[in-house]
Formats: C-alpha cells, structure tokens, sequence
C-alpha cells in the first residue's frame, strides 16, 4: 500500500495514501452515516494501517512441514505484541487490529480529555506491570492535541516498552507537534494515520474531522 512516510524529529510518521482509505474516510466523516456503518468502516480501516504498521514486527524461523515438504518459515516473535486500546473510542479500533494481528495480547488504557482545562485523566488501567521487550501499538482514533497519546506513550514507557507505534485515523497538526515535542528521545516511537486535516478548533476538535469518534461509535452519554 502506498505510504507517505517522513522522520520528525524523533518521531517516524506514516500516512496512508491509498483511493479505498479516502473512500472509506469520506463516508465516516460525513455525519449522516450511521453508527453501525461507522464501526465497521473504523475496523476496515484500522486493518488497512495495521498492515503497515506491523510491517517491522519481529519475526523469528520456525520449522514446519508443508503437504509436500519440510521448510523453514516466519513466526511472529516472543513477547507476544502488546495492543492497547485508549478508552473508550479506541475500543471501536480493537476489532479491526486484532483480525490482523490475532496472537497480540491486548491490555486496556482508560484516559480522557477534561474538556474544561484540556488536561489528561487517568481512570482505568489493565496492563502488564513489565513491557521490557514488548512491541506496544496504541489505538485511539483522533489524534488532535496530542496531550492523550504523549500520555498513553510515556505510561508504557514507565513500565519498560520502548517500541510504541500510535494507529490513528485522523492527525490535527498542532498534536503532531506535540508529539515531536514532548515524547520521550529514548522511546522507538512511530505514528500511522489515514489523513492530517486542517487544524483544531477552539474546542480542541479536528477540522474537518468527523466529530466526537467515541460518540459516533457508541453513541451519547448523557
């Protein structure tokens, strides 16, 4: 698949650029498409990033016979990956990476945005207390001040992992320079996207963007 990929700082950042990724983008940001066409387009293009950002997972020989023969093929590597989720509209993201990667273990990572002071709250964890060797990819759908995913990086980081890839589907510029800003230089760390769109608005919300990704996969709360 066709990838625009550029180094940032210390920051690898890889833009899907493919005609079925911007179909699938325009019915997902357009707010007539019902939730149950949302999830399914948000699997279908998760799977399509995972590919790529998978493409440097660790793989080591393995023996095996064919109908016909003895060979030596791949295996993905131990420790299994780490896929975490940020709650909750990086639950919406889980189903369509773990089609493609369906060894990965899967830990859960509870934050939020106060929409009040834009600060980043920590309600829930369900994660390994030692990622040392494990390659973490972290899911949340909006990429847009940055503040959630320095955040989720550096909570891994705390407990060893120093290979994070961030899968989004869309990026807002002032979040990407953040994140070339604020996350750690000694963490492997590396962002996949659909798109970069325009900007943020005054309430922190990626123009044009789809709206509230939480909201639109599950629905509101009240």
């Amino acid at each position: 698949m066709p990838v625009q990929g550029v180094t940032l700082g210390i920051m690898e950042l890889h833009v899907l650029d493919h005609p079925l990724v911007e179909h699938k983008l325009t019915v997902l940001r357009d707010k007539n498409t019902p939730s149950n066409t949302f999830r399914e387009l948000v699997s279908e293009l998760v799977m399509l990033e995972a590919y790529e950002a998978t493409r440097n997972l660790e793989i080591v020989d393995r023996e095996i016979e064919t109908p016909i023969c003895p060979m030596v093929g791949k295996h993905i590597a131990s420790p299994r990956p780490m896929v975490v989720p940020i709650l909750r509209a990086g639950l919406g993201m889980l189903d369509g990476m773990t089609r493609l990667l369906p060894t990965a273990e899967v830990g859960f990572l509870g934050m939020k945005r106060d929409e009040a002071t834009l600060d980043i709250v920590t309600y829930a964890n369900r994660l390994p207390d030692d990622l040392t060797g494990r390659q973490c990819f972290l899911l949340d759908p909006m990429l847009a001040t940055g503040g959630t995913l320095v955040a989720a990086t550096h909570y891994l980081a705390e407990r060893g992992a120093k290979d994070v890839t961030a899968i989004n589907i869309l990026a807002a510029p002032e979040g990407l320079e953040r994140l070339k800003r604020d996350i750690d230089p000694s963490i492997d760390f590396k962002v996949v996207v659909c798109a970069i769109d325009e900007k943020l608005n005054d309430q922190a919300y990626i123009v044009p963007g789809l709206g509230d990704a939480g909201d639109r996969l599950y629905g509101l709360i009240d």
